[in-house]
This record gives C-alpha cells, sequence and structure tokens, in this order.
C-alpha cells in the first residue's frame, strides 16, 4: 500500500479558480507568445525589429495584403531517442502572427526584411513626394 500524502494548506478549489490569473498563467497573458517588436521611422522609412530567437529565416513569413503587413512564423521540432530499450519522444510547436497597418505614404512594393541573430529587422520606405502627389486624386461632385 502507498503511503498518505497529505497537504497542510489545502483550499478546495471552486469555479472561480478556473479563471483567477495564477492558475492558468499560460492563458491569461496571450502576449507571451508574441514577440517584442520595436518600432523607429525617420523621413526615409518606418523600421521594425522583431526579437524572434530560436526561429530558422525558412520558419518565418512575411505579407502585403490589402495595407496590412502580416508576419508571421510557424515552428514544429520533433526529437526521438532510442536508448537501451528506452525510447523518447519529444515535440513541440510555436507560432505566431503579428499584423500592422500600413500608412498611405508608404511603399508597400519595396519592403525589405534581414534576419540575423534571432532578430528580424523589417524595412518599410516612404513613397518619393512625387509619388504621394499621384495617390490624391480629385472627386467631381454631381
Amino acid at each position: 500500500m502507498l503511503p498518505m500524502i497529505t497537504r497542510r494548506n489545502y483550499k478546495p478549489l471552486t469555479l472561480s479558480d478556473f479563471f483567477n490569473e495564477d492558475f492558468f498563467p499560460t492563458y491569461n497573458r496571450p502576449s507571451t507568445s508574441l514577440p517584442a517588436v520595436n518600432i523607429r521611422e525617420d523621413e526615409k522609412a518606418f523600421y521594425l525589429e522583431l526579437a524572434v530567437p530560436g526561429m530558422n529565416k525558412n520558419d518565418l513569413k512575411i505579407e502585403v495584403k490589402d495595407d496590412v503587413l502580416t508576419i508571421s512564423a510557424e515552428q514544429k521540432e520533433e526529437k526521438q531517442e532510442d536508448f537501451e530499450g528506452y525510447k523518447r519522444r519529444e515535440f513541440s510547436y510555436n507560432s505566431f502572427c503579428r499584423s500592422f497597418y500600413l500608412p498611405d505614404d508608404v511603399n508597400g512594393e519595396k519592403i525589405g526584411a534581414a534576419y540575423k541573430d534571432g532578430i528580424l529587422n523589417v524595412e518599410i520606405p516612404r513613397l518619393e513626394e512625387d509619388k504621394k502627389k499621384e495617390k490624391i486624386r480629385m472627386v467631381t461632385i454631381s
């Protein structure tokens, strides 16, 4: 027979405990899976720096659609070890998706990106002055 282990400060669970921040910390903090982003700008471009350590360049995806820049990644890892008749199998899955509305004065066709040492750098160039004027059009009132 197994020995009985008792807890001294036992408190019965209630329904409100399931919504307590300390009970399920990962569910109440969805931002923990999102990479940190630094955004800066100058007269030539906007610059995004995303901290994505452990990701490979091939895991990252950058898409521009309807003036929205979306940066996402998906990483799957599976390990299996055989050791003296024992098998150990582990797997993990990580993903994130961040979207940013692009202002009207950027050139979505010339967005560039580079990945080095766990940092994804994205450069979003601004439109040249003459091309900004092309986006403005007059609407006649009937």
